[in-house]
């Protein structure tokens, strides 16, 4: 086992982190206080590779293990969470469409969004089918050439503000094996946004319901074949999970450098907050869970890069456990920041904010429990 980095993701690395600091930095508060969507950021991270890092080559991403996509996004996280986000999302359903769309389908949509020039949403929650998502209701009929669909979405990041929704719909009976998949352009006649939803963070980027009433589109935007759609769903949030995952990774390593900054600045009863060992400990631990955290999700993308059989079992357990340790270690960082924490002018409060959505999407963490437990009592499981 070699922990060490290449040169090369290294430079991904070090690239990443310069970008942050140049265009996200010196505005990621005023995008989260004025809910801003900033295209013009993201459409320059397009211009990096940034917005198709793990799509195939076919479609112009850079075609890169997940491991190095992780790199990228943590770096970028630990400023901008939120922004971040979206950015990994538009990975895994620009990955979803390069890897499944027909060559036509492939071309028309492919170059755009991996430079970033257009974007795409996943679309597989339904208002009644969250956790269990293979009871979605939304159906697609094929009519001669045509698919038509009806139904709505919610909780879609960036709805409304994208160009593709790569849409899950029901296309047989009951279950999973019913659910299709499918390239919709997103101003489809019959398409409709809901309001854009007050959150508590992630307020760089729209989240909005989307209803489909009789929306037509060509049967060739069928993805994969029909009955597919959930394994095509799954195998996107595999790397989805990785994604959040690496997100909480990024937001608490900004924490812990934003709170190791503060205990040597600040000062109480004479001394910096830095040489009371109660702070030490606190410190300490922090950055204990922070690297057990990134190294659990560094396994779990080493394991789908190399199709490990239990790559998603590791993929939900990295999830798992680095989104519960990203939030605490961002909450802890607000704790030693005392009441400036708590203030807009500090990044802590919007970290924690951005921080703690990722353990219920992507999967909750109940569902995570769920996924492993079930693999490790089916008795073959060469988790370890």
């Amino acid at each position: 086992m070699d922990f060490e980095l290449s040169e090369e993701q290294r430079a991904f690395a070090e690239t990443a982190r310069d970008f942050a600091q140049a265009e996200f930095a010196p505005h990621a508060a005023q995008w989260d206080a004025e809910a801003i969507f900033p295209r013009e950021a993201i459409a320059k991270a397009g211009e990096l590779g940034f917005c198709g890092l793990y799509a195939p080559e076919r479609i112009g991403g850079l075609g890169l293990p997940r491991l190095d996509s992780a790199l990228v996004f943590e770096e970028m996280a630990a400023v901008d969470p939120s922004t971040t986000a979206f950015i990994t999302i538009h990975n895994m359903a620009t990955w979803m469409l390069g890897t499944w769309a027909t060559d036509a389908v492939a071309q028309q949509w492919g170059e755009d969004l991996t430079s970033g020039r257009k974007l795409a949403s996943y679309c597989l929650t339904e208002p009644g089918a969250g956790s269990d998502a293979g009871s979605l209701k939304t159906r697609a009929e094929l009519q001669g050439a045509e698919y038509v669909i009806n139904g709505g979405k919610a909780f879609i990041s960036g709805a409304g503000s994208t160009d593709v929704l790569v849409l899950m719909a029901r296309t047989g009976g009951a279950g999973a094996s019913g659910i299709s998949a499918f390239a919709v352009p997103a101003d489809a006649p019959g398409i409709s946004y809901g309001k854009k939803e007050h959150k508590m963070g992630w307020n760089s980027q729209p989240t909005r319901t989307i209803s489909f009433d009789n929306v037509r589109i060509p049967a060739q935007n069928l993805l994969g074949k029909e009955g597919e759609g959930f394994r095509i769903a799954m195998k996107g949030l595999d790397g989805g999970r990785i994604n959040i995952a690496t997100c909480s990774v990024g937001a608490a390593q900004g924490a812990l450098d934003a709170a190791r900054r503060y205990l040597h600045e600040r000062q109480q009863f004479g001394k910096p907050l830095a040489s009371f060992q109660a702070l030490q400990f606190k410190l300490a631990d922090m950055a204990t869970e922070l690297v057990a955290a990134r190294q659990m999700v560094r396994l779990a993308a080493s394991k789908l890069d190399a199709s490990h059989a239990d790559a998603s079992t590791y993929c939900a357990m990295a999830k798992r456990f680095a989104t519960d340790a990203g939030f605490n270690v961002c909450n802890d960082a607000l704790q030693l920041h005392g009441g400036y924490g708590y203030l807009g002018e500090f990044p802590l409060e919007r970290l924690v904010r951005d921080a703690r959505v990722h353990q219920i999407l992507e999967g909750t963490n109940e569902i995570m429990r769920v996924i492993v437990a079930r693999k490790l009592l089916e008795g073959d499981s060469d988790i370890r």
